[in-house]
């Protein structure tokens, strides 16, 4: 019985699993942005934010982190551009955008990428919405 498991299996034992979550999350640190199955997607989620957490720290303990999961030309990539970018987010970097069935055997395929521009903040009202709602409340109360 699988109750409370909590990770994806993927059907494949550990060391395969392991070895397709790093080179996911290699591939989204090089290309920004990769379409795979929905599952595969939630799974190297995890790992991709937290390479976001130790690129952003640019440190002795965080470039050993991240020499764990990703190569050297990753890892430089990461520090240099892609970690400054996600500096005013202190979490949620990534995105998983569903696509729809795969044609050849439905799988559900999804996009996983980095949210590279700034946070939106709250939408400014314009002054004519603003005197519109007024003048309505204004109507209302007579």
């Amino acid at each position: 019985m699988r109750h409370r498991k909590s990770k994806y299996t993927l059907d494949r034992k550990a060391a395969a699993r392991n070895s397709l979550i790093k080179n996911l999350a290699q591939s989204l640190v090089l290309h920004e942005k990769i379409k795979t199955t929905k599952t595969k997607a939630m799974a190297a989620r995890g790992l991709a934010e937290n390479l976001i957490s130790w690129g952003k720290l640019n440190d002795l303990h965080g470039k050993r982190m991240l020499r764990r999961y990703l190569s050297e030309i990753a890892m430089k990539r990461l520090i240099s551009e892609v970690a400054p970018r996600l500096s005013d987010r202190t979490s949620g970097y990534t995105r998983i955008t569903d696509l729809g069935s795969r044609f050849g055997d439905g799988a559900q395929m999804a996009v996983l990428e980095y949210l590279l521009q700034p946070k939106a903040d709250k939408p400014v009202k314009s002054a004519k919405t603003v005197e519109k709602k007024s003048e309505k409340s204004d109507k209302k109360k007579t």
